[in-house]
């Protein structure tokens, strides 16, 4: 996970506001993003965390979509771009979605060993995400060189 180009949604929110989140996947489902957005390289759903103010406690911006070969036809009201993610630490959410990502997310806010470069941190939604109670996420942490 370091390089790549990714189409979607998005919006500035901060871990304080889960509301904005929440609206932006409901969003991400309600409007069938996923039918919208062209040149997929996969049917894995990213999140994307970036641009950050400062710490995790600070402003962010989440963009929800697809990595995508070329950003040469991003749709009116969706952001393209480029997301390098460095060297990272990779996690992996286990059972039922969205309580295991929050654990997870949870367990690295609360890791102080953990030397976060607030480059870009991705979540990825496999086919694994969709097995209820038994299901899986990968998260990508950018951490300092």
């Amino acid at each position: 996970m370091d390089n790549f180009k990714i189409i979607g949604i998005s919006t500035e929110t901060t871990n304080e506001s889960m509301t904005n989140i929440e609206t932006l996947w409901g969003k991400f489902w309600g409007e069938n993003i996923a039918d919208k957005i062209p040149n997929k390289e996969s049917d894995e759903i990213y999140a994307v965390y970036t641009d950050y103010e400062s710490d995790y406690t600070g402003k962010y911006t989440l963009i929800i979509g697809f990595p995508v070969t070329t950003l040469n036809s991003i749709p009116d009201g969706f952001v393209g771009r480029k997301i390098s993610v460095g060297k990272n630490e990779k996690y992996i959410s286990k059972g039922k979605m969205p309580e295991a990502i929050l654990k997870t997310w949870t367990e690295i806010w609360q890791n102080t060993q953990l030397k976060r470069a607030y480059r870009a941190d991705v979540t990825v939604h496999g086919k694994k995400y969709y097995e209820e109670n038994n299901a899986e996420v990968e998260t990508y942490i950018s951490i300092s060189e």
